[in-house]
């Protein structure tokens, strides 16, 4: 809390410091000013909340996406890879079970597993725990309204300074759930069953959401079986409008067992092996988990806006791997943010500028994994982390069309680590290190749009991530000196809607200096998480979507990835790993008037990406076909089949990067065969 307490002061002069021109246009300034930039026409497809979100990103100078739950209510959408599947620049492919490798522009190549360089939220409040460590496998589908997601720079509204951007998603309320009662049953393949059931509720000013699920399954392969459930409340009071106060309790209990990776040789002889090691040792990942926020909205005057939450989360892991990892850790936060419309100097203009505060502590204990019972302690470490983060945006419409927009977030994060004595294991000191990181990102963008709500925009956005605990690599003497991560990313793109097509597209180049990667360790580098010299991340990110004829719907989305280094010491000119060059995602939608549809669907990668830095072994390319339909019975009750990998395609689904692969590598991850899901909503 010593980092938290010496910030906070800054922070709140840097934050007075922003708004005094503010405050002033304030009182002089309309009582209310019109939004300018929307992208496109609304959809009827989407309930008004989800449009308000729609809108509200559309504000941004740079890429966005927002996702409704409507997109997926209709198929199989277990984990976080389902929801962003059509999400344009976004890799998101499962390993096993909820264990998904979500990178954005390249963010956290260099991270053996779960989420790095992307910051995770749920309204508002990050899922990842103080040191920047993220875990996905929390977030239930079934019990998000909408997802919005900020790729690259675009997430400083959230305070957010990391590559790859946020994804925030957004629980449902009493008000915006769209229905009073509703009872979901579906399952399929594999022994997968899910119950899921919920009640919103509205009386005065009060609202009400509760919901659970209940999920089982035993896996496409052995060692996969899962017993999972989440349970929400989400109870807010509204005191008029743009005024409310919110308590959103999340619970989730989640058991896993981890089916490993298997070399090249083994995929090509059976994908359903389990990898041996993992079967005998009975690897999983089981944790308990409360997170507890208290948020609120509250509109100061006709031009400001607060919006701010406190939040607590504790959580309880049993890992069994090659070792037993049992750990437990405790996280607090608060962030806050006033929203500002008005004029400047008789300009249309807005701002907003905002606080983010966090501490975090974790309790980690390592013992000898004996077929997945703890044996004798090997390690006992405690590891704090306190970080704040202070931003802000301002955009000025210097005509009615154009805006410029300039912004910057300054952080400052300190991570303290010490190692205990462990009789017979480590028994002649107790080891204590720590380190502080402080920066400035700034941001300078533009925004333009047509009179029919297209839009093009541009932008230059610096990013920093400082490592988490897990890159900093103790040594006998301390941390090994690993720095933060930095990055330029430049970013220009178009969006927009003409007739029967929406588009967005997006290019970005970001020039990486100290990126955290994958190093042998030699005299120079002290450690295998290391700094590279300069990389390079660049690409296109484009979605598009064309309605054919009334009812009939082509919807695409590609991704082109170029990722490498530049003269590196290790690796020369490679490439970087794990994300494919090219990636393709398309569904052609039938929606009859009747109530039912068909909508058959590819995935596709015709280069897969390299498996090791040095750019020995590529994994093999795919095309997957898959096959969903539907029936709305009637406005209460509606029916879906979700029926995937139609040819029972053996493919990689996803690779763990190697220095360099060999046969002998446990590198690759087998996708599921053909599988066939089904179920039943029941809205009341």
């Amino acid at each position: 809390m010593s980092l938290i307490s010496g910030a906070l002061g800054r922070a709140i002069l840097l934050g007075a410091g922003a708004w005094p021109a503010l405050a002033c246009a304030a009182e002089e300034a309309p009582t209310t000013v019109d939004s300018v930039i929307v992208t496109g026409a609304r959809n009827p497809e989407y309930p008004p909340v989800v449009q308000d979100a729609r809108k509200r990103l559309s504000e941004t100078p740079g890429a966005v996406s927002v996702i409704s739950q409507e997109s997926y209510q209709n198929r199989f959408a277990l984990a976080l890879d389902d929801v962003l599947r059509d999400a344009p620049g976004v890799f998101a492919q499962k390993k096993w079970g909820g264990d998904i490798r979500i990178s954005i522009r390249g963010s956290g190549l260099g991270n053996a597993n779960h989420n790095r360089g992307l910051l995770i939220a749920q309204d508002g409040a990050p899922l990842n725990e103080a040191d920047g460590y993220g875990d996905s496998q929390i977030a239930d589908p079934l019990n998000t309204r909408f997802t919005e997601v900020y790729r690259g720079g675009n997430a400083l509204r959230f305070g957010g300074a990391l590559l790859g951007g946020a994804i925030n998603m957004v629980t449902p309320t009493g008000r915006t759930a769209g229905f009073d009662n509703q009872a979901r049953v579906d399952g399929g393949s594999f022994g997968m069953v899910r119950e899921h059931v919920a009640a919103a509720r509205q009386w005065g000013d009060w609202d009400l959401y509760v919901s659970g699920t209940n999920q089982t399954g035993q896996g496409w392969r052995p060692q996969s079986q899962q017993n999972i459930q989440f349970a929400t409340l989400n109870l807010g009071r509204s005191f008029g409008e743009d005024r409310e106060v919110r308590l959103i309790v999340n619970g989730s209990n989640i058991n896993q067992e981890i089916p490993g990776a298997l070399t090249l040789a083994q995929f090509d002889g059976n994908p359903r092996q389990p990898a041996a090691g993992n079967y005998a040792n009975d690897q999983g990942r089981n944790q308990r988990g409360v997170r507890t926020s208290l948020r609120t909205t509250w509109r100061l005057n006709d031009q400001t806006v607060f919006e701010g939450a406190i939040y607590g989360v504790w959580k309880d892991l049993d890992h069994p791997i090659f070792q037993v990892i049992d750990q437990e850790s405790r996280n607090y936060g608060a962030f806050g943010r006033l929203d500002w419309k008005g004029e400047l100097g008789g300009r249309h203009a807005d701002a907003y500028a905002g606080v983010w505060l966090r501490t975090g502590d974790l309790d980690s204990n390592f013992y000898v994994n004996v077929k997945g019972a703890r044996g004798a302690p090997t390690s006992r470490t405690r590891q704090n982390a306190d970080a704040v983060d202070v931003f802000g945006e301002a955009r000025l419409f210097v005509s009615e069309r154009l805006a410029l927009v300039a912004g910057a977030t300054w952080g400052q994060a300190k991570r303290d680590y010490q190692q205990f004595a462990v009789p017979g294991v480590v028994s002649t000191f107790n080891l204590k290190a720590s380190k502080d990181y402080n920066w400035l990102a700034p941001r300078i963008g533009v925004l333009w749009e047509d009179a029919d709500g297209a839009q093009m925009f541009a932008n230059l956005t610096k990013s920093v991530e400082p490592p988490n605990h897990g890159s900093l690599s103790p040594t006998g003497t301390g941390f090994a000196q690993v720095k933060a991560q930095e990055a330029w990313t430049a970013e220009a793109g178009f969006r927009g809607r003409r007739g029967p097509l929406t588009w967005d597209v997006t290019f970005y180049r970001a020039w990486l200096d100290k990126e955290l990667l994958q190093y042998t360790v030699n005299p120079s580098i002290p450690a295998s998480t290391f700094n590279a010299d300069e990389t390079v991340h660049q690409g296109i990110e484009a979605a598009l979507d064309w309605e054919i004829v009334r009812g009939l719907r082509l919807r695409q989305t590609w991704t082109y990835s170029d990722f490498h280094f530049q003269g590196d010491a290790q690796y020369g000119d490679n490439r970087l790993p794990i994300v494919p060059k090219h990636f393709y995602r398309a569904e052609l939608r039938y929606q009859h008037p009747a109530g039912w549809f068909v909508a058959p669907s590819v995935e596709w990668t015709p280069t897969g990406g390299w498996v090791d830095f040095k750019n020995t072994t590529r994994a093999p390319s795919y095309a997957l076909l898959n096959l969903g339909a539907g029936y709305a019975v009637n406005e209460r009750i509606s029916l879906f089949v979700d029926i995937r990998n139609l040819a029972d395609k053996d493919y990689i689904s996803n690779v763990q990067a190697q220095i360099a692969a060999t046969a002998a590598s446990a590198a690759y991850w087998p996708g599921d065969g053909r599988s066939v899901f089904g179920g039943v909503t029941w809205s009341f």
